[in-house]
């Protein structure tokens, strides 16, 4: 029964993980489909010609006319190829960044979740040891080779495991824990490090092609007082440029630099994040190394003291052999945990940084 109703929770926790997969991918989807929309948006602005009417009297004592036509900016259409480029990088930059976020989020909770399933595994496996040395013992209590104590002792025990049992699957079910990148978390950085500085760049394109424009005009003028036989066609070419545009775009690249140190050192971003896990892991893995050698210590008294009644020939000594026994697997759950912690922390930094 309890074997059925844990593989019904791993099925709840894989509908889970699928949901949150979608979840994850439904975020990023709608969150570039608003940022393309946008740039569409800027430009079907940019490259669409701009129509003018007004009625214009050129000089002083000219007749009226009435004027009608377009004009268009030659670097608002290279403007136009820009801002959808940048779109692109600032769709592929939420994506990278999101990815470095969820695995520095749930890296923690991620490795606690194997470490508690090894940990159901250690108590499984104790419990079964256990179980054989109560029935051994109640077999010679049955012939009066064993006292009550004993069996009781054994029991207690036996109770503790299952509370422990119970106790990580209840620490099991409060974590949650997304589908995680395989990839490791140094190589999620430096994606989105890079497309940072590549979403900057394709911003700064836009930008400088504020320093200069070329504009095209057409159009027709009537001439309204008096009414003239003809339509007249005209044309109009001009040329801008900034004449401080290589200043500009000195700043511009400059403040991709900056932008990229201003990014290591804030304390919300992934780079720093990322700095602030690793000193997590490490001290994690100081505790549980601490922890195991005190664990190590105590079974190595019990192992010698095992070794004092290895063939016990009384009562007593039976007693003190099953007492040891059941300590000794329950230092075994504890060591072999702490064990498991510290190697999977190892694995990950080494891995990851």
């Amino acid at each position: 029964m309890i074997r059925n109703s844990w593989k019904f929770v791993s099925a709840i926790g894989l509908l889970c993980a699928a949901a949150a997969t979608a979840r994850g991918q439904e975020d990023q989807q709608a969150y570039c489909a608003y940022v393309m929309e946008q740039a569409q948006a800027q430009r079907n602005l940019l490259r669409t010609p701009t129509a003018t009417a007004a009625f214009t009297q050129p000089e002083t004592g000219l007749p009226m006319q009435l004027v009608g036509g377009a004009t268009l900016g030659l670097s608002a259409v290279r403007k136009a190829e820009l801002t959808m480029d940048a779109a692109r990088k600032n769709c592929e930059l939420y994506k990278a960044t999101t990815g470095a976020q969820l695995e520095i989020q749930y890296a923690l909770p991620s490795l606690e979740k194997e470490a508690l399933l090894n940990r159901l595994t250690l108590i499984e496996r104790a419990s079964k040891s256990l179980d054989a040395l109560i029935e051994q013992t109640a077999k010679m209590l049955e012939v009066q080779n064993a006292t009550r104590l004993t069996l009781f002792t054994l029991q207690t025990t036996k109770i503790k495991l299952e509370a422990d049992r119970a106790d990580t699957r209840s620490k099991l079910t409060a974590i949650y824990v997304p589908p995680l990148s395989d990839q490791p978390l140094k190589e999620l950085v430096a994606q989105k490090q890079s497309s940072e500085e590549s979403e900057q760049r394709a911003a700064n394109k836009v930008v400088r092609q504020n320093n200069w424009d070329v504009f095209l005009t057409v159009g027709v003028h009537q001439q309204i007082n008096p009414i003239s036989q003809g339509v007249q066609p005209y044309g109009q070419i001009s040329v801008n440029y900034n004449l401080a545009s290589r200043a500009i775009n000195k700043h511009l690249d400059r403040a991709v630099d900056a932008y990229g140190e201003w990014k290591k050192s804030q304390e919300s971003d992934v780079v720093r994040q990322m700095e602030v896990l690793r000193q997590q892991l490490v001290d994690c893995a100081a505790v549980q190394g601490a922890k195991l050698a005190s664990f190590q210590q105590q079974t190595e008294q019990i192992d010698k003291n095992l070794q004092l009644v290895a063939a016990p020939d009384t009562s007593a000594a039976f007693d003190f052999h099953n007492q040891l026994a059941a300590t000794q697997l329950l230092l075994q759950i504890e060591t072999t945990d702490a064990s498991f912690r510290i190697d999977r922390l190892r694995e990950y930094l080494a891995k990851n940084y």
